[in-house]
């Protein structure tokens, strides 16, 4: 039996990171909630099937730059490195950070496959980003009960954390990865880590409801 790991991991310990484990048969083994490094440390360090498991890790968010809206969304259209009136002090224009890199580095050199994904990316790309605002009730409600349908996923009808939904996603294109590796793509490189996406939902769907049947 393989397993699939997915962890959508925070910024800090002050945010909660989601961790979820699917197994080849589609059953959701176990979804958790993890805080500091060290819980997500322990977690793997006493997971009984890492031997077994395929591993996707969100890229994280770094929280330290400059504050400031038009910074952040400056990001995308302003070329900082080349324009001498908006200098690159402290490193600011860093989109992710490189929390945990080190750890995850170590498993691989144990023999444990781990891959990142852009949870956003990924999302817009599986068709479960929603038109509410990010992160709401709304859009939690809205990806949770889209889990349910369009993957067959047996959740709880009440509300799941969101980490732990987001976790679930990266379970989910890690048994895509596994499953059906000509439908995922490398969309970059974080840290010696790939970066990957699904390139055609309809394909990843239609394989999974074959397999279901």
């Amino acid at each position: 039996m393989e397993y699939y790991i997915g962890l959508s991991l925070a910024a800090s310990s002050g945010m909660d990171s989601g961790v979820a484990v699917l197994d080849e048969d589609n059953n959701l083994i176990l979804v958790d909630k993890l805080y500091t490094m060290n819980d997500v440390i322990f977690f793997f360090d006493n997971c009984p099937y890492l031997q077994h498991s395929k591993v996707c890790v969100s890229l994280v968010w770094d929280r330290t730059m400059l504050n400031g809206k038009w910074r952040v969304l400056g990001k995308s259209y302003q070329l900082v490195a080349t324009n001498p009136l908006i200098p690159d002090r402290e490193n600011w224009t860093q989109r992710y950070s490189t929390r945990g890199c080190e750890y995850f580095k170590t498993l691989t050199e144990k023999g444990v496959e781990i891959n990142r994904f852009e949870l956003y990316l990924t999302r817009q790309s599986m068709h479960l980003n929603s038109c509410y605002l990010e992160r709401s009730p709304a859009d939690c409600k809205f990806l949770q009960q889209t889990l349910r349908y369009e993957w067959g996923l047996d959740l709880p009808q009440n509300m799941m954390p969101m980490s732990q939904l987001e976790g679930i996603i990266g379970a989910l294109l890690a048994r895509e990865n596994a499953k059906n590796p000509q439908n995922v793509k490398t969309i970059s490189h974080f840290r010696d880590f790939k970066v990957i996406d699904i390139k055609d939902y309809s394909k990843s769907i239609r394989t999974h409801l074959i397999s279901a049947c």
